[in-house]
């Protein structure tokens, strides 16, 4: 990718950036615990959606499976940061340098993306030569085959036990930080030469492979790419929580996140990262009114469920109305005359 079109392009990141910078300047304001969480759980979301993105968006196939990473880079997490004794007690089976292991939260998301990317690696060589329903299903057997695995080995995960004893980290500032990472990386990724030719693979596969595309390499690449995100963020999930089991990154992690990709749109980065904001401030202002406000001397609230069917009905709306999502194969960029190429798109139309 040329220079001139990552100047171009780099608005897109840069106003997404502004944008989770104001929301962590809002929990400042607001001042309270509560909202401070839930900040957290958006920066959160925003890195686990834009992994997601980096491979669907640009490969066009459908991952049900991406939370396996997620849930990789959680266990990290347990198994370098808590406390050796009480490893001791709950994770018995852990070789003896890592219940020994003690490291800082960040050095643990680092090693989490590392772990996560050389299983993306593994499992990638295996499905990335699928194509269709038929990787989205592989993935999805995936995501069931860690969390068997991770819920049945007792001695080294605690099995469906609650591993408890994570640091948890309240500030809102390394997930700003992790979130502008995974931004810019994922924007970093969709302009070099290896997101373009892995979107031309999506949108014309035989021409692309008849131009010498290897594309099961370039979804590969993606893949590792994606799952090292999702390994980070696992991480960075585990201690915001001080506490992992493997169905904490299961169907509903999965499926979430998946719902915010879709609603933003697929087909962009800046997609990815509204439909998180968006849904989640949706999901906010709804739990806010199931637990009841305050007018006079009435307090008003909401029947419980109501967020679920809500969600739904949203999903829904903008399936009927905008199948490609609020902004589609659109990137946000400064208002100049002509439209600038954005690298969700698939290139000048003539």
């Amino acid at each position: 990718m040329s220079l001139s079109v990552a100047r171009r392009t780099v608005t897109t990141p840069i106003l997404l950036g502004l944008l989770l910078v104001a929301f962590a300047l809002l929990a400042l304001v607001v001042g309270s615990k509560p909202f401070n969480q839930t900040i957290i759980d958006i920066f959160l979301k925003v890195i686990f959606v834009v992994g997601l993105w980096v491979f669907i968006g640009n490969s066009g196939v459908i991952s049900f499976g991406h939370t396996a990473f997620a849930c990789l880079g959680g266990y990290i997490a347990a198994w370098t940061t808590i406390k050796p004794m009480l490893k001791g007690t709950a994770m018995p089976g852990l070789p003896d340098w890592l219940m020994g292991m003690e490291i800082p939260f960040w050095a643990s998301a680092v090693l989490a993306a590392g772990w996560a990317a050389l299983w993306a690696l593994i499992f990638g060589a295996v499905l990335m030569r699928l194509s269709g329903i038929a990787a989205s299903i592989a993935t999805f057997a995936m995501l069931a085959m860690v969390n068997s695995i991770y819920s049945n080995w007792e001695s080294v995960t605690a099995a469906t036990s609650s591993v408890v004893g994570i640091p948890i980290v309240r500030s809102i500032w390394p997930y700003l930080i992790a979130a502008l990472i995974a931004v810019f990386a994922a924007w970093a990724y969709g302009i070099s030469r290896h997101g373009l030719a892995l979107r031309a693979a999506r949108d014309e596969p035989t021409a692309a492979a008849a131009s010498g595309i290897d594309i099961p390499r370039a979804r590969l690449i993606a893949f590792v790419i994606s799952g090292a995100i999702m390994g980070m963020g696992g991480a960075l999930y585990a201690h915001s929580i001080g506490i992992v089991t493997p169905d904490t990154f299961y169907l509903g992690l999965a499926f979430i996140t998946l719902s915010m990709l879709v609603v933003g749109g697929m087909g962009s980065l800046s997609g990815a990262v509204l439909g998180v904001l968006i849904l989640s401030s949706l999901i906010q202002i709804l739990r806010w009114l199931e637990a009841g406000i305050e007018i006079g001397t009435t307090t008003f609230a909401l029947p419980g469920g109501v967020q679920e069917i809500a969600l739904g009905a949203v999903m829904i709306l903008i399936l009927m109305f905008r199948p490609a999502g609020i902004m589609g194969n659109r990137d946000l960029s400064l208002p100049r005359g002509a439209a600038s190429d954005s690298q969700g798109q698939t290139g000048p139309k003539t």
